[in-house]
């Protein structure tokens, strides 16, 4: 007998090599099919929410997709927080889920569709004549339009056999997201701003990432002898081109954002321009004409003087096809200062007024100390912009930030499971506070179980740092901001973890020690920091 969820878990199958979830009544009969797949692996957390973000986070790594599995109701519910992340994010996750019987719901069911359609996730609910081509058309529509989806089973149809499937199996792979070609006149206009310029840019998004068009987007920087910078999302996508000034908005060195306010054109590709990219309307000059291309409708923002509707790679490849050659734009003087303009970061000092670790110095020493080959994920929180700011980064996959599209915290813990995963020969660094971690502890253990090489960064400031920073300063009470201190050193060790506490930078020496010695396993590093020190995207945020 071949059952429903069977169809459910071939299909899935031919596609996907990774499911994470939390076992119950409502997908047992699926897990127990999918498992059956060799190819197929399975990584058990603790948390529903996990469940989906780690899936997320996997994507982020890998660019392939994976899939979420819970229960019905209580587990589908406990899972909306990052299903919501990923709808706003652009994620396509697969999100397996048990639902009411097709004969009736029961007294404990709710209309989960209706929750899903809330938060913009589209459901699949499959039947006994068609699971198969109804998952068919669920993967299609996640990788189609890189938006997650929920596929849910009918309790009592988990285990029943299921009736002929409508259509036969196809025998290629499901295509992804189709390539848009761009209007020439919007390319010739482009072309035309672009030669005009006498201080261009390029600024890169994670869609510039993810279209494959890091190349292409410096072979025109190069061309036109452009300035360069990225949203946190698409950091380093432009290595080591000499142009290059980091991360902009509110994570960026002040020395750089000054230099990309001076350009006077500025291409954005793949990037939304979302409020902390634009630093509340500062990050471009006044008077500077913006060009965006994007896949959207429309611009996403109203700096937009040009808008080019269209797949990223063949827009920037028209463009640098037609583009003609420039000279160097930039005196010897100004070149120095572009080259250093990125370090440009304020080191802090090795204690804050108040005794405790200054993030900022204590984030240039943990860059110093930890491997080159690292994928940092970041949990939510005050302590947010030390990493990108201070940390080297790889590539724009190994900054993994679950969470920001949706404003959330607590999902560092699943984002870290889901990296592991996805890129096993990486060292994982989690960054968490002390509020996200605490929200997220259940997968401390899973983090522990199934990560091969991982230093969990705890920025334990004994607060929630953000809304001390945001309505603390305004006079509202303080009490509900503030956490007892918890002791995340011991809590690892207990879970199996290698552990200290850290209330110097001297303290580090333990870190130093297990990583010297090439150890597998995961350290965690619960740093004492200070509320005093506010971070400069906060002070943007607040301003």
């Amino acid at each position: 007998m071949v059952t429903v969820s069977a169809h459910v878990a071939l299909e899935l199958a031919s596609e996907v090599s990774d499911v994470f979830g939390v076992m119950g009544n409502g997908n047992a009969w699926f897990l127990d099919a999918v498992l059956s797949h060799p190819g197929v692996a399975y990584t058990a957390v603790r948390h529903e929410a996990s469940a989906v973000a780690a899936a997320d986070a996997y994507f982020r790594s890998s660019n392939r997709v994976a899939v979420a599995t819970a229960t019905y109701g209580p587990g589908f519910t406990n899972a909306l927080t990052p299903l919501a992340e990923a709808v706003q994010a652009h994620v396509p996750v697969i999100f397996v889920v048990g639902d009411a019987p097709s004969n009736g719901a029961r007294a404990w069911d709710i209309d989960q569709s209706v929750l899903a359609r809330g938060i913009g996730a589209r459901t699949f609910r499959v039947t006994r004549s068609n699971a198969a081509g109804i998952t068919r058309r669920a993967l299609a529509y996640a990788l189609g339009r890189q938006v997650p989806v929920v596929l849910s089973i009918p309790y009592d149809l988990a285990d029943a056999e299921a009736l002929p499937q409508g259509t036969s199996r196809r025998a290629s792979t499901i295509s992804g997201v189709e390539s848009l070609a761009p209007d020439p006149a919007a390319i010739a206009k482009a072309v035309a701003l672009l030669a005009s310029a006498k201080r261009p840019a390029l600024l890169a998004g994670r869609g510039a990432w993810l279209s494959r068009s890091a190349g292409t987007m410096r072979e025109l920087a190069e061309k036109i002898d452009a300035v360069t910078a990225t949203t946190a999302l698409a950091i380093n996508l432009f290595g080591d081109y000499e142009r290059d000034l980091g991360v902009a908005g509110g994570f960026g060195a002040p020395a750089a954002s000054h230099l990309l306010s001076q350009a006077d054109v500025v291409l954005v590709v793949g990037a939304s321009l979302n409020q902390f990219t634009m630093r509340f309307g500062d990050t471009f000059g006044r008077n500077a004409i913006v060009i965006q291309i994007d896949t959207a409708p429309n611009p996403t923002n109203p700096v937009v003087s040009h808008f080019v509707g269209g797949d990223a790679l063949l827009s920037l490849q028209a463009i640098v096809e037609a583009m003609p050659q420039s000279g160097t734009r930039w005196t010897a003087e100004e070149s120095a200062q572009i080259a250093a303009a990125k370090r440009d970061r304020h080191p802090g000092t090795a204690l804050a007024p108040d005794g405790r670790l200054d993030p900022r110095s204590l984030a240039t020493a943990l860059n110093l100390l930890l491997p080159a080959d690292r994928t940092v994920v970041q949990d939510g929180g005050h302590f947010i912009g030390w990493a990108p700011s201070y940390f080297d980064i790889p590539a724009p996959n190994r900054l993994i930030m679950v969470g920001t599209a949706f404003q959330t915290i607590g999902l560092g813990m699943a984002s870290a499971v889901g990296a592991g995963r996805a890129l096993p020969d990486s060292t994982i660094i989690l960054c968490t506070g002390d509020g996200g971690g605490l929200m997220g502890l259940a997968d401390l253990e899973t983090v522990i179980r199934t990560v091969r090489r991982g230093v969990v960064i705890v920025f334990n400031d004994a607060a929630y740092g953000a809304e001390i920073h945001q309505y603390g300063v305004r006079g509202l009470n303080t009490r509900p901001m503030l956490i007892d201190e918890v002791n995340f050193a011991e809590t690892a060790a207990a879970l199996g973890a290698q552990s200290s506490v850290v209330r110097t930078l001297d303290d580090l020496a333990g870190l130093e020690r297990w990583l010297a010695a090439g150890q597998s396993g995961v350290y965690v590093v619960d740093c004492r920091v200070s509320q005093q020190i506010v971070a400069p995207y906060m002070a943007e945020w607040t301003k």
